[in-house]
């Protein structure tokens, strides 16, 4: 109770924050048809937004920034340590309007919040953690608070980022805090997710947790990660880049051509409706029946 409590008289303050800096600086807002999107992440964020979402995007003609400030395994305390100390701690990962990504090390949370006029900031926790909702009660409305005090531009919107449960098999230490059950690790991510987003300061979810459920109702199974935890290179990834697009552009992602050459077109499509599913029933499954046995 004394959590949310806080919580809330936190992104309370926030927001009037927020509205201060928006008095200052209307005349800076930037409506230029470029979606310019920065994930506060880890790995998980390195995985779904560093490959395929740009290649989606640009297939169908939409112009697109993606930035990322890495940390493997970062939690959001450390995100908040980071920020109030205003650590040069991050890799920032950065893919231009044209495709081409650059990778700049040592940098701070505040540099990457002012070089680009971000549409969206995207906020995720440490895998571990993802389904301790106590977490992002005492360290997210510390974060957002200073993010949306030094944004540089005051029109900018937030992403709650739903990452995935660990494969059945995994020998990842914080698998334990779940039972080693992927299902309850699931639920306490969907259950969690759903609870931060109810707050009222997230503009989109983009639930790749359940869309990596759903596809593995498919004949594919649970192999859907390089190493029990991280999505692998090709369809695993593919997934999560695809619920990005469909949540961000608002578009059906099936109608989207582009299909990397590492997978097959059965997959592609497994992995396009997954995600389109999740989007559409963000907190439960939807088996994809139609992929439960292999028949191409």
């Amino acid at each position: 109770m004394y959590s949310i409590q806080i919580t809330s008289i936190l992104f309370f303050l926030s927001f009037i924050f927020s509205s201060s800096s928006y008095a200052q600086s209307q005349d800076q807002a930037l409506d230029d048809g470029v979606i310019r999107i920065l994930a506060i992440g880890n790995s998980f964020s390195e995985d779904a937004i560093e490959n395929n979402l740009y290649e989606l995007a640009n297939a169908r003609g939409k112009r697109i920034v993606i930035g990322n400030l890495y940390i493997g395994g970062a939690p959001l305390d450390l995100h908040v340590k980071n920020a109030i100390g205003d650590s040069s701690a991050y890799s920032y990962r950065k893919i231009n309007e044209s495709g081409e990504k650059k990778v700049l090390e040592k940098i701070k949370i505040s540099t990457a919040l002012t070089d680009e006029p971000w549409d969206y900031i995207s906020f995720q926790q440490a895998s571990p953690l993802s389904g301790k909702y106590d977490t992002y009660a005492k360290d997210l409305p510390l974060l957002y608070a200073y993010v949306t005090q030094h944004v540089k531009y005051p029109d900018t919107k937030y992403i709650l980022h739903q990452t995935w449960a660990y494969q059945h098999d995994s020998d990842h230490s914080g698998f334990s805090l779940y039972g080693r059950d992927q299902t309850a690790m699931y639920h306490a991510i969907v259950s969690t997710s759903e609870k931060v987003y109810s707050w009222g300061n997230f503009s989109i979810l983009v639930p790749v947790g359940t869309a990596i459920q759903n596809a593995r109702t498919s004949y594919i199974g649970d192999h859907f990660t390089r190493d029990g935890y991280h999505l692998n290179l090709n369809y695993g990834r593919f997934i999560a880049a695809c619920v990005w697009y469909e949540s961000l552009f608002h578009e059906n992602v099936q109608t989207n051509a582009y299909v990397p050459l590492s997978i097959s077109y059965v997959e592609s499509k497994i992995a396009k409706e997954a995600a389109h599913l999740a989007v559409k029933s963000p907190y439960r499954v939807t088996t994809l029946s139609r992929y439960s046995i292999w028949s191409y």
